[in-house]
């Protein structure tokens, strides 16, 4: 039997870090990868304030310590002095992954106007994959269903576990191994 895959979950708010705002970003996270992961997986929650340096060390320490493959920040991605998501992710990553952030926009811009102003992202830190969702539950379930396809197998190049998807909800996309 294999170890569970382990995903962090990191939200930023300084007022939800205070205690004085209910993180609702979270626990939509956690909700969604339990209706669509199948394989055995654990969450490893943390909730820090829009401090560059503390959320750049909560990525770090869920890649590096926590063992992550997959770590999936919420909030701090609008245009606000105070957030600085991005900012921190791109700061610990070997590798950019532009492409989820610009698919993400796309998506909300479907929605409202205002997705335009989201600067989500994505990058690779050793073997684990970032990607920065927006702070609203709505928002975070919509930018999730856009990208999440193409994670496992990003996962697999990384040389991370194998995650399996509930395919009546999202179908991961693998590339069909050829015939010899």
């Amino acid at each position: 039997m294999t170890d569970p895959a382990r995903i962090g979950i990191l939200t930023v708010s300084d007022r939800a870090s205070r205690g004085e705002y209910e993180d609702r970003g979270g626990p939509a996270i956690q909700t969604y990868l339990e209706e669509i992961l199948t394989s055995s997986w654990e969450p490893v929650a943390r909730v820090v304030p829009d401090e560059t340096d503390v959320v750049s060390g909560a990525i770090i320490e869920l890649c590096d310590v926590e063992n992550c493959c997959l770590v999936i920040t919420t909030g701090g991605t609008g245009p606000a002095k105070r957030d600085i998501t991005p900012e921190a992710t791109e700061e610990v990553c070997e590798k950019m992954m532009p492409g989820f952030g610009e698919l993400m926009r796309q998506v909300s811009l479907t929605k409202v106007p205002t997705a335009i102003l989201s600067r989500q992202t994505a990058g690779i830190r050793g073997s684990s994959l970032i990607v920065n969702l927006p702070g609203q539950p709505k928002a975070i379930a919509e930018c999730l269903d856009a990208v999440f396809p193409a994670i496992p197998y990003c996962i697999d190049l990384i040389k991370g576990p194998y995650l399996e998807t509930n395919e009546e909800r999202i179908i991961a996309f693998r590339p069909k191994k050829k015939k010899s």
